[in-house]
C-alpha cells in the first residue's frame, strides 16, 4: 500500500508522514528529498539553477519511481506535485494507494511559514505577514481543486502530529 500525503507547504506533511510511517511500519519517502538526493543539491538550489520546468520534470519521473516501488511506502508530496502535468492522474491510478489532504487555513499557515519563512527559499523573499498570507492564498485558491480529490481530508489546525495520524488511521 501507498499513502499520498499532500497539502500546502508547512501543513506537516513530514513529520505526520514519519510518524505515520513508524505506526504502520512502512518506509518513508518526501519527494523532494529524494529530488535533492539524485540531484545532489537542495531544491531551491534546482528551481534557481535548472529552472522550474526542469524541477518538474524530474519531479514526475521521480514521482513514477516511487509509483512503482513495491515497497509499502508513506509519501510526502511536494506542495505543488498533484497540481502539475499528469502528476494526480499517476498517483490515483497507482495500485493500491491512498491520497490525504492535510488541511490548514490561510491564516494557519501564515502563522506557521512566517516564523519559519528564512528557511524556506520559496517565501524568504516575503518582507511582511500580509505579503505572505496573500501568497498563500493565491496558491490555495490554485491548488484547492486538486488537494480535495483526496481520498482522505484531514484538518491539522491546533493538533499534534500523533493526533492527526490517529484520526487519519481512523479513516484509511
Amino acid at each position: 500500500m501507498k499513502i499520498f500525503l499532500t497539502g500546502y507547504m508547512g501543513s506537516g506533511k513530514s513529520v505526520v508522514g514519519k510518524v505515520l510511517a513508524g505506526e504502520l511500519d512502512f518506509t518513508f519517502i518526501d519527494l523532494d528529498d529524494q529530488i535533492a538526493l539524485i540531484e545532489e543539491k537542495p531544491v531551491p538550489e534546482i528551481f534557481n539553477t535548472r529552472g522550474e520546468l526542469f524541477f518538474r520534470r524530474l519531479e514526475t519521473e521521480v514521482l513514477k519511481d516511487v509509483i512503482e516501488d513495491p515497497a509499502a511506502l508513506v509519501i510526502s508530496l511536494g506542495g505543488g506535485t498533484p497540481c502539475y502535468g499528469n502528476n494526480l492522474e499517476l498517483i490515483k491510478q497507482a495500485e493500491d494507494a491512498k491520497t490525504v489532504y492535510l488541511k490548514a487555513s490561510v491564516g494557519f499557515l501564515t502563522k506557521r511559514l512566517f516564523e519559519e519563512k528564512e528557511t524556506r527559499p520559496v517565501i524568504s523573499h516575503l518582507s511582511t505577514r500580509e505579503l505572505l498570507e496573500d501568497f498563500i492564498r493565491k496558491h490555495l485558491f490554485e491548488r484547492s481543486f486538486y488537494y480535495n480529490q483526496a481520498n482522505v481530508i484531514i484538518d491539522v489546525e491546533n493538533k499534534t502530529p500523533q493526533e492527526i495520524v490517529k484520526e487519519l488511521m481512523e479513516k484509511l
